[in-house]
């Protein structure tokens, strides 16, 4: 059996996404898709709109046959760390054969080139990227600026527009993929897709694709939501319309915030161990959870240069489902531990077989008796989600099984 992976949230699940799917299937020629999806918490730093077991069956409905989920400790983390965990995940499966993931490029070969680059740290790019630092740019800004100048001197072609592709969401998430099966010498081939219609922060729908935040803004304003007929797979929109008709909680950032204010008040101190709190940032978080009335007020008021929007959302989720209680700095750096199943069909129970046969990681279809410090993070994280989702239980981790679509 050829067997095919995504990394995805489907945050929710719209047309887009069944582009991708469709288009993995057809370029890998593969037997089976399986998904590792963010769980309730998603990489940009938020509470995910929807429970990740609803969505499991969106997706199990629209072309997926194995959901499995990315534990926390690397869904809200970076770019780097984000596609660290899922790859570390299918490559410890041994039993995928590809990953295909979307890009606003569609250029396999210079998402390689850059990832190559990254890995290797040829001499003319690490001595590139010292003297940016010296110049006092951040990390990533000197990094990205080396890399433009290190890619354009050996590879004129893409130079023109090297910066906007090192810069757009998606190809960041490529490269790091890229980055991880190279470290891994992973057997797992890549192949990428175009990315079509919206941009992935673009905030109206859209005539072609509609992007995840467009949809989620629109559920969040709307009182109905017909006009999303248009934009998401059937199966995917009637899921949404039910839990909307049943009074469901749909979740957003702003519900975060007295959570967080009261645990300024309870636990000041302890947002200092998160990893990505550094050069007093944490004071300026203080300072401003004072004065701001709601969430994105908060963000707006902290956000600097140097500290970007993404990055101080992840911080604060981070702080809010309990990061600051573990050594995430160190539990991050090692490949995923486990491999929890969301859900899966007929075709995925085959896969199911396959990977029993063949993985160097436990294959998890309930929580085990002794738990690891990762899962406590999971199960922290689904208590935290209860707090803002009326219809999650805080034991749901131990409560509910995977999905199954027949």
């Amino acid at each position: 059996m050829k067997i095919s992976a995504i990394i995805s949230e489907y945050n929710p699940l719209h047309n887009g996404h069944v582009y991708h799917i469709n288009k993995t299937k057809e370029i890998t020629n593969s037997d089976a898709i399986i998904c590792v999806m963010s769980g309730n918490y998603v990489q940009r730093g938020l509470p995910s709109m929807v429970d990740k077991w609803n969505r499991t069956k969106a997706v199990l409905e629209c072309g997926i046959d194995l959901v499995l989920e990315l534990p926390v400790l690397y869904s809200l983390s970076s770019a780097e760390f984000f596609a660290h965990g899922a790859v570390s995940l299918l490559n410890s499966l041994g039993t995928v054969d590809s990953l295909c993931f979307g890009s606003e490029i569609g250029d396999l070969n210079l998402i390689i080139k850059v990832a190559n680059t990254l890995v290797k740290e040829p001499e003319d790019f690490k001595l590139q990227l010292k003297r940016y630092l010296d110049q006092g740019h951040v990390y990533p800004k000197a990094r990205g600026l080396a890399l433009f100048d290190f890619l354009s001197k050996n590879d004129s072609e893409n130079s023109d527009n090297l910066m906007e592709h090192l810069s757009s969401s998606n190809n960041i998430l490529g490269i790091e993929y890229c980055k991880s099966l190279l470290k891994l010498d992973s057997k797992i081939k890549p192949y990428t897709v175009k990315r079509e219609g919206s941009a992935y922060n673009d905030r109206s729908l859209s005539t072609i694709f509609s992007s995840a935040t467009s949809i989620r803004k629109y559920i969040k304003d709307c009182n109905s939501i017909v006009e999303l007929q248009k934009h998401m797979p059937s199966k995917s929109y009637e899921l949404i319309k039910k839990l909307k008709d049943n009074d469901y909680t749909f979740v957003f950032d702003e519900q975060l915030l007295p959570f967080i204010k009261y645990k300024y008040f309870s636990q000041k101190e302890s947002l200092k161990n998160l990893p990505d709190i550094s050069e007093g940032l944490h004071n300026r978080i203080f300072k401003n959870l004072l004065i701001s009335n709601n969430y994105n007020e908060l963000i707006e008021n902290i956000k600097t240069k140097r500290y970007t929007y993404t990055r101080i959302n992840r911080i604060l989720c981070q702080y809010f489902v309990g990061f600051d209680s573990f050594n995430t700095k160190e539990l991050r750096s090692q490949p995923s531990p486990y491999c929890r199943v969301l859900g899966f069909n007929e075709t995925g129970k085959k896969v199911l077989k396959q990977i029993k046969n063949n993985s160097s990681i436990p294959l998890l279809t309930k929580l085990p008796k002794n738990i690891n410090e990762t899962m406590k993070l999971d199960i922290k994280a689904t208590e935290t989600y209860s707090l803002l989702n009326k219809f999650i239980s805080p034991n749901s981790d131990y409560l509910i099984s995977p999905i199954i679509i027949d």
